[in-house]
C-alpha cells in the first residue's frame, strides 16, 4: 500500500474505550477523550461500568457527537475482563445479549443509540481463534440486531464467521499496543506491550497511511484497519489520543466514524 498524499485522501476512525468506572472507582477522563475520538466503546456492565456510569457515558458521547459500540465482555470485574473465561457458548451469548441489550436502553434514555458491538479484553482475543466463542459473539449480534457492524481483528474467526452470515465486520489496529510477528497483540505482562506516546503516534500513522505495524522483533507487517483503537486506560490515554488525532490530520487523514 502506497501512502496516501493530499490528492489521495484517506479517511479513518479513531475509537475509544470508556464508560470504565465502577460506582465510587474512576478510570478514565472520558469527556477529554470523546475530543478527539469519533466513536467510543462504552462498557457494559460486566468488565466496567455500572448503570449510573454507563447512561452518564451515553449522555457524554450524545452531547460530543461521537458514535456509541457496545463493549460487552465475560462476566469479569475483578479481573477487568481480561482474563479467559472457558464457558459453555449458549450461556456466553446471553450474557452478551444482555449487555447489549442494557447499553441499548441507557443510551436511548438520553436520546442516542448504540451502532457497533466490539467484544472486550480476553473475549476479544479469543474470538480471534475461538470458534465456539466466536459464534456464541455472533449469534448474540444476530439476535439483538443483525444490522450492528462487529468492530473485530481482521483475520479472525469472527471475521470470518460473521462473513459467511451476512453481518458486516469493521477491522481496526491499536494505536498503544505493541504486536508480534503474526499479527497478534503482545501480552500485557511482557515489557514494551504498552506504547509509548511517540510511539502510538508512529504507529497510527503507518497503519492509516502504509496499513502496516512495526512487530516488536522491528518486522514490518501488514495490518488491514478501517479503525484505530486507543485505550481509555492507558497511562495518559487522554495526551495520547489526542496526539494521535493530531498527527492523523498533519498526514491528511480525515477522522470520520465508520457508521
Amino acid at each position: 500500500m502506497t501512502a496516501h498524499s493530499p490528492t489521495h485522501p484517506k479517511t479513518i476512525d479513531l475509537n475509544a474505550d470508556v464508560g470504565e468506572s465502577f460506582g465510587h472507582w474512576r478510570l478514565g477522563d472520558d469527556t477529554a477523550i470523546m475530543a478527539s475520538a469519533s466513536s467510543v466503546n462504552i462498557a457494559c456492565g460486566f468488565h466496567a461500568g455500572d448503570p449510573t456510569t454507563i447512561r452518564r457515558t451515553c449522555a457524554e458521547a450524545a452531547a460530543a457527537g461521537v458514535v456509541i459500540g457496545a463493549h460487552p465482555a465475560y462476566r469479569d470485574l475483578a479481573g477487568f475482563g481480561r482474563r479467559f473465561i472457558d464457558m459453555d457458548p449458549a450461556e456466553l451469548s446471553d450474557e452478551l445479549i444482555y449487555q447489549i441489550g442494557a447499553l441499548t436502553a441507557l443510551a436511548r434514555a438520553e436520546g442516542t443509540h448504540v451502532a457497533y458491538v466490539k467484544p472486550h479484553g480476553a473475549l476479544y482475543n479469543a474470538i480471534v481463534h475461538h470458534t465456539a466463542q466466536a459464534q456464541a459473539v455472533l449469534d448474540a449480534v444476530l439476535a439483538v440486531d443483525p444490522t450492528l457492524p462487529l468492530l473485530v481483528p481482521g483475520d479472525s474467526e469472527i471475521a470470518r464467521l460473521a462473513a459467511a452470515a451476512g453481518v458486516s465486520t469493521v477491522t481496526e489496529a491499536f494505536a498503544d499496543r505493541a504486536y508480534n510477528p503474526d499479527g497478534s497483540l503482545v501480552a500485557r505482562s511482557h515489557p514494551g506491550a504498552v506504547l509509548t506516546q511517540d510511539a502510538a503516534v508512529a504507529q497510527s500513522v503507518g497503519i492509516a497511511l502504509r496499513g502496516e505495524v512495526v512487530a516488536i522483533d522491528g518486522r514490518p507487517i501488514r495490518v488491514a484497519a478501517r479503525s484505530i483503537c486507543v485505550h481509555g486506560d492507558t497511562p495518559g490515554a487522554v495526551a495520547l489520543a489526542a496526539a494521535v488525532r493530531q498527527a492523523l490530520q498533519d498526514a491528511g487523514v480525515t477522522i470520520r466514524s465508520f457508521v
